[in-house]
């Protein structure tokens, strides 16, 4: 679908913003979603010479810890250099009149999106095992990067970081919450009282899987973006390791509303995928159950959340109405891993 105006964005002034910005264009601007709903909303823009990726907050149901479409665009930025492959950074607009909301451009990065497990399915077992090496090697290399070195001293509060993890996301509950479950009030309780001492510093990204990642078209095995950084920081890497492990629960199919290829069981246990990452990095896996109980902890409010946003009327497209029903085994799984069991 192209048009001159589709929900949340505006070509005409967005051609505005290109022409004061100084970014070339050749003909009409036109537009198509990539993307809506649950995360920011990113949008294909091209004309007849180039192309383009904008990505913008939702239209509504904003939360103060996630759409930073700036915070996105500076780590980016940041890592263009590194061995960390990201889009091109093109140009970042925090100005509200222009489109109703912050956006950032990046280049199109010509690539394969491994979304749904038809999708996998398409790949042989060989090159599963390719691709998860890869993402696992990748997210190693992000947390090898030197934040200082590359210009992000201030990106975020490393330390104390698990410690206030644990606060936000109680304190995201409380904002998107439908119902009581007291089950997730243990597991709050839980954590906040089994918070490592020490822990260590990385930039992290914070919502890292193989549906936010881009692979070559020819090759599964190589990563040539990683997107969708809202959620980036300077953190705990076990946090992002362990995140990226709970995304194997099939809860996630309920939440993204459809068989994810994450959930597939022809993808190595969360398990193992901990294990090569402890491999290739030489990290032990310390307080290893109580980073899952606060993945598990994190994904079921933000499952709450979508369902929360779509009641609300602030999702485009569908599969968001049933999230919230993650909620429960994603809390059984945190308590779980934490030595606990449910009441």
């Amino acid at each position: 679908m192209t048009t001159a105006r589709l929900d949340g964005l505006d070509l005409a002034a967005l051609q505005r913003f290109f022409d004061g910005a100084g970014v070339p264009t050749r003909g009409e601007l036109r537009a198509e979603l990539i993307s809506g709903g649950k995360s920011n909303l990113t949008f294909k823009v091209f004309d007849d010479a180039s192309q383009w990726v904008l990505r913008r907050p939702p239209t509504a149901g904003l939360t103060p810890s996630a759409h930073d479409v700036a915070r996105e665009f500076r780590v980016c930025a940041a890592l263009q250099d590194s061995p960390v492959p990201v889009a091109p950074t093109v140009a970042l607009c925090d100005d509200e009149s222009v489109m109703g909301a912050p956006f950032a451009v990046t280049g199109f990065v010509d690539g394969r999106v491994i979304r749904t497990v038809d999708d996998l399915d398409r790949l042989t077992d060989v090159e599963i095992d390719s691709c998860v090496d890869e993402l696992v090697r990748v997210l190693a290399a992000l947390h090898a990067v030197d934040h200082r070195e590359v210009g992000l001293e201030a990106f975020g509060r490393p330390d104390g970081y698990v410690s206030r993890q644990v606060s936000l996301w109680a304190r995201q509950w409380e904002r998107v919450k439908t119902r009581e479950l007291r089950d997730l009030e243990r597991l709050h309780a839980l954590l906040a009282e089994s918070i490592p001492a020490t822990s260590h510093a990385a930039i992290v990204h914070g919502d890292y899987r193989i549906d936010n990642t881009l692979v070559a078209s020819d090759d599964p095995g190589r990563v040539v973006a990683v997107v969708d950084w809202e959620m980036s920081t300077l953190g705990d890497p076990l946090t992002d390791l362990a995140q990226m492990c709970v995304y194997r629960h099939p809860a996630l199919d309920v939440i993204l509303g459809e068989p994810a290829a994450w959930t597939s069981t022809r993808l190595p246990s969360p398990d193992e995928m901990a294990q090569r990452y402890a491999t290739v990095t030489g990290r032990s896996l310390d307080h290893w159950g109580f980073y899952l109980g606060l993945a598990n902890f994190k994904l079921a409010v933000i499952a709450e959340g979508i369902t929360h946003r779509h009641r609300e009327g602030a999702t485009t497209g569908d599969g968001f109405a049933q999230a919230y029903e993650a909620v429960p085994p994603l809390v059984a799984a945190g308590l779980a891993a934490m030595g606990e069991g449910t009441r």
